[in-house]
C-alpha cells in the first residue's frame, strides 16, 4: 500500500513512482485510463458515452451539493451528498435498464418521501449498513454492475462559497453567498468560489487515479458549482497539475443562468485559469454548432466559440449539440469527438498521451 496522506501522493517524487504508461497498440485507445472530473448532468452525459468506448474509466465527483434530496440527507443524516455520485452510477451501470431507471426514480408529492430519489435513499441506507460512505458507493456500484470507478473528490464535509457582484453595480463590493444551491440562485456575477474548510483533503484513491491517468477530462457541467468544487480541493488540483496525462476541458454548450450569463468559451477558460492558473489543460473541446435559439424561459443562450490560444490551451470546435435538448451535449457526439482528439494527439506526439502536447 502507498501512503494514505494525499499530499504525499501528489508530491513530484511519489507521482513519478506511481506512473504506469498504459499499453497502447496500433493507436488503440480503448485501454487508456480516462479520468473525468465534474458533477451533475454534464458528467453523467459524458460517462454514458465513454463506457462504450473505453475500458478503464474513473469519475471523480463533487461533494459540494447541498440542495434537494442530497441536501436533505446531508442535513438530517450527516451524509455526504449522494446525488451526483448516484447519477454517475446510473450512467455507468451495465445492469438491466430497469435497474438504472429504478436508481433514478424520484418520489412524488404526498409519498412522505417528496423529492427523494430511490438511489439516494439506497446509498444512504447502505452507508448506515456498511458504516461509511465509501463502502456505500462501492456496493451501490457493484449492485448495478458499474463499468468503471466512481470516487468522491473528498470525504470532508465541504461547503462551497462564492463572492458575487450585483450586475447593476459591477464595481461595488461583492457579497458572500454560502452553499452550492444558493450560488446557483444568486443571479449575480461570480468573482470567485472557494471551499470551507480550505484544507479539505482529497480522497486518496481519487488522487491515485489522477496520477495513473492517460487522459484527464474536466467537465462538462456547471462551471462554478460542479467542475470547480472538485479542483478547489488542493490535493485534487495538485494531482492534476503534476499529472503527465493529456488534459481536456469540455466547455458547456449553453450558458447557465446565475453562473455563466453571457459567457463565451474564452470566458469559461479564463474563469478556470483564475482559480487554477494558466495552462491547466491542453485542449478545450467546444461546440461549434451554435445555430440554435433556446427557449426564452430558459434564460440561456448558446456559448459562442470566442477564444484565443494564448493561455496554454488550444480550442477544438465540433458539433456537440443534442438536437432534442440543444442546451446539452449529445453523449455520442461528445464521445466521438473526444476519441478523435485523443487519437489525433497521439498521432502527433508519442504512443502515449503522456508524451506531451503536439506542437502549437
Amino acid at each position: 500500500m502507498g501512503p494514505q496522506d494525499p499530499e504525499e501522493l501528489w508530491s513530484p517524487a511519489h507521482a513519478a513512482a506511481e506512473r504506469e504508461v498504459s499499453p497502447i497498440k496500433d493507436w488503440d485507445i480503448r485501454n487508456l485510463s480516462i479520468v473525468a472530473i465534474g458533477g451533475g448532468h454534464g458528467l453523467s452525459t459524458l460517462l454514458r458515452g465513454l463506457k462504450a468506448q473505453f475500458d478503464h474509466l474513473t469519475a471523480i465527483v463533487t461533494v459540494a451539493d447541498d440542495g434537494g434530496s442530497s441536501g436533505a440527507l446531508r442535513r438530517h443524516m450527516g451524509l455526504l451528498p449522494p446525488g451526483d455520485l448516484r447519477r454517475c452510477i446510473a450512467a455507468l451501470a451495465e445492469a438491466e435498464p430497469l435497474m438504472a431507471q429504478l436508481f433514478e426514480y424520484r418520489f412524488g408529492r404526498g409519498t412522505g418521501l417528496d423529492g427523494h430519489t430511490f438511489g439516494n435513499l439506497f446509498i444512504a441506507a447502505m452507508a448506515e449498513i456498511t458504516g461509511d460512505f465509501e463502502s456505500a458507493v462501492s456496493e451501490a456500484s457493484r449492485v448495478l454492475a458499474v463499468r468503471g470507478r466512481i470516487l468522491p473528490s473528498s470525504l470532508n464535509d465541504i461547503v462551497l462559497y462564492a463572492e458575487v457582484r450585483d450586475p447593476a453595480t459591477p464595481d461595488g463590493e461583492p457579497r458572500l453567498v454560502r452553499g452550492e444551491s444558493a450560488i446557483a440562485e444568486a443571479r449575480g456575477m461570480i468573482d470567485r468560489v472557494f471551499l470551507q474548510p480550505a484544507d479539505a483533503k482529497g480522497y486518496p484513491e481519487a488522487v491515485r487515479a489522477l496520477l495513473h491517468a492517460d487522459v484527464i477530462v474536466l467537465g462538462p457541467g456547471s462551471l462554478y458549482t460542479s467542475v470547480l468544487p472538485n479542483l478547489l480541493v488542493s490535493d485534487i488540483r495538485n494531482a492534476v497539475q503534476v499529472s503527465q496525462a493529456l488534459k481536456v476541458y469540455i466547455c458547456n454548450v449553453a450558458t447557465q443562468p446565475g453562473e455563466t450569463d453571457g459567457f463565451t468559451v474564452g470566458d469559461h477558460v479564463r474563469a478556470l485559469s483564475a482559480h487554477l492558473g494558466n495552462g491547466f489543460c491542453d485542449y478545450v473541446l467546444a461546440n461549434g454548432n451554435v445555430d440554435f435559439y433556446l427557449p426564452a424561459a430558459s434564460h440561456s443562450i448558446m456559448v459562442q466559440p470566442v477564444f484565443q490560444d494564448d493561455d496554454g490551451c488550444r480550442m477544438v470546435l465540433v458539433d456537440l449539440v443534442d438536437r432534442t435538448m440543444p442546451w446539452r451535449h449529445d453523449s455520442e457526439k461528445l464521445t466521438a469527438a473526444l476519441a478523435h482528439l485523443i487519437r489525433a494527439h497521439m498521432s502527433n506526439g508519442k504512443h502515449s498521451p503522456r508524451g506531451g502536447c503536439p506542437e502549437r
